[in-house]
């Protein structure tokens, strides 16, 4: 992996998602409606994420026409240059359907299953975040040039303050439920932002102490994991494995390890 591809994939991803970031923001219709939903009624597709994931794809492929891609609305090809692209277009639907600003648009690159560029446009919070592996995260919009990101340092589990996120799933809602009323008690407190892309993002800035959650796809979580663990937060799933389906953690070194350990404990991965 060379410096010069880094770049490649980097500015590539962020022109994308500012692009997609601005359609989303600026063409809002305003009888947005819902187009099809996915796991359950409640868990939706708007016609925008559909026309974003379009404008992502038709970009990339304009400029590397060999790559692969991995897509929330469907886009999903091998491609042969070894780099797939892991998006999603609109992290944060059900958010944007109601016009509530909390939703992003997430890009990551990664080859033999790392990800080596990862970029969060949060445009209604005009931030967009970004990371190569190795390189740092990194954030424009709120600061004046370019902010390096670091997680905030660890406080005492019971001070810390920790975002998570439900699943559109009755039975599952339901046991996540059990699990965030067993874990409150424990902690400062809990949030709920509706993007798992976000939740990420804030653990990077220092405005989150830990996130989880469980029932996340991989283009929920690629762009954000690697901007969390480039700021200096740990990014797991279950102890000792990798953010999957069953579950993903986020926190700063000294809050992720408890609250794994009780996400475990709880069974925060299963029904």
């Amino acid at each position: 992996m060379t410096d010069a591809l880094h770049r490649e994939l980097l500015e590539l991803a962020q022109e994308a998602a500012r692009r997609a970031g601005e359609l989303l923001r600026d063409g809002r219709p305003a009888d947005l409606a819902v187009a099809k939903t996915k796991s359950s009624p409640i868990d939706v597709v708007t016609e925008m994420d559909i026309a974003a994931e379009k404008l992502i794809t038709d970009l990339i492929s304009d400029r590397r026409p060999d790559d692969g891609f991995l897509g929330e609305e469907g886009a999903s090809s091998e491609g042969t240059s070894g780099i797939r692209w892991v998006i999603d277009p609109l992290d944060g639907t059900v958010n944007y359907l109601y016009g509530l600003p909390t939703w992003a648009v997430s890009i990551a690159a990664e080859q033999d299953g790392e990800t080596l560029a990862g970029v969060v446009a949060a445009p209604m919070r005009g931030e967009i975040y970004h990371a190569v592996r190795g390189g740092g995260a990194w954030a424009t919009g709120a600061w004046e040039g370019e902010q390096a990101l670091a997680c905030r340092p660890a406080p005492p589990l019971e001070q810390a303050l920790v975002s998570t996120g439900f699943n559109y799933v009755t039975e599952v809602r339901a046991h996540q439920a059990e699990v965030a009323g067993r874990l409150v008690p424990l902690l400062r407190d809990i949030r709920r932002s509706g993007s798992a892309a976000v939740d990420l993002c804030d653990v990077a800035c220092g405005r989150l102490d830990g996130y989880y959650e469980r029932g996340l796809n991989a283009w929920d979580f690629a762009a954000g994991d690697l901007i969390a663990r480039e700021a200096g937060a740990l990014v797991g799933g279950r102890p000792g494995e990798r953010p999957s389906r069953e579950l993903t953690v986020a926190g700063s070194p000294g809050v992720f390890e408890p609250l794994q350990g009780l996400l475990e404990d709880f069974g925060a991965w299963h029904d």
